[in-house]
């Protein structure tokens, strides 16, 4: 038997369609968590439906391992459907040092006098920003994100990839610092997935087309689309 997996005699039957709000969409895999209920309401870390995270012994610890120097003001904002493999770090901005003279040793979080005498140092840095990810964006095993980076919707980020800048959408990206392998499809198809928008479509018409959204071309996700907004425009008159 796998890690993690559940002995066959204490199995549950899954649902026909996942429960965005149960925290382990597949009853009998304890290491795979889906985000969203596992994080709840947060002031830095905001989740999409759907959005799960893999790690054979430690998936409930997401935010604690995972979600690290995250004690500034700058938010992690993960949007729907994406795939997050064991070990993947997202690094905050409160990992910062300043490096505008000689030392980057952090005397100000030691507090006393070296708090008074170097805070405005500290404050004066330079901020940037939110770290955030798309929507069906796929995080290879220990894979890395730096302060501040945008990942595009539809991204892979492979296998311990240090993403150290912006990665647009449908980009496959790699190494350390990562750069850009490939792009998975041309300027006009991106254009075409990202006004369908699959990942906010209702649960029940995902799932009626789930084979087609991972087998399917950008024109037919397309079609879909546009076929659901004008039967929604003719139930309406």
């Amino acid at each position: 038997m796998s890690p993690g997996a559940v002995p066959a005699e204490k199995r549950v039957a899954m649902p026909a369609i996942p429960d965005p709000t149960v925290l382990h969409p597949m009853p009998d895999r304890p290491s795979v968590v889906l985000l969203k209920p596992l994080i709840g309401p947060s002031y830095r870390i905001d989740v999409g439906e759907f959005t799960y995270y893999h790690h054979p012994e430690r998936a409930l610890d997401f935010v604690e391992r995972n979600v690290l120097y995250s004690h500034g003001a700058e938010r992690l904002i993960i949007g729907r459907y994406c795939a997050i493999g064991a070990d993947t770090r997202f690094i905050m901005a409160g990992s910062a040092h300043p490096a505008s003279g000689v030392s980057t040793f952090p005397f100000t979080m030691f507090g006393g006098e070296w708090l008074e005498r170097t805070l405005d140092v500290i404050l004066a840095m330079p901020r940037k920003g939110d770290t955030v990810v798309g929507n069906d964006v796929w995080f290879g095993y220990q894979s890395t994100v730096m302060p501040g980076v945008r990942i595009g919707d539809g991204a892979i980020i492979a296998t311990g990839a240090v993403v150290t800048s912006d990665v647009p959408p449908y980009a496959i990206v790699g190494g350390n610092p990562a750069r850009v392998i490939r792009l998975r499809y041309d300027e006009a198809d991106v254009a075409r997935l990202t006004a369908a928008a699959w990942w906010d479509w209702p649960v029940e018409l995902v799932t009626e087309h789930a084979r087609t959204i991972m087998t399917g071309t950008p024109a037919d996700i397309e079609r879909i689309a546009a076929e659901a907004v004008s039967s929604a425009q003719s139930d309406a008159r």
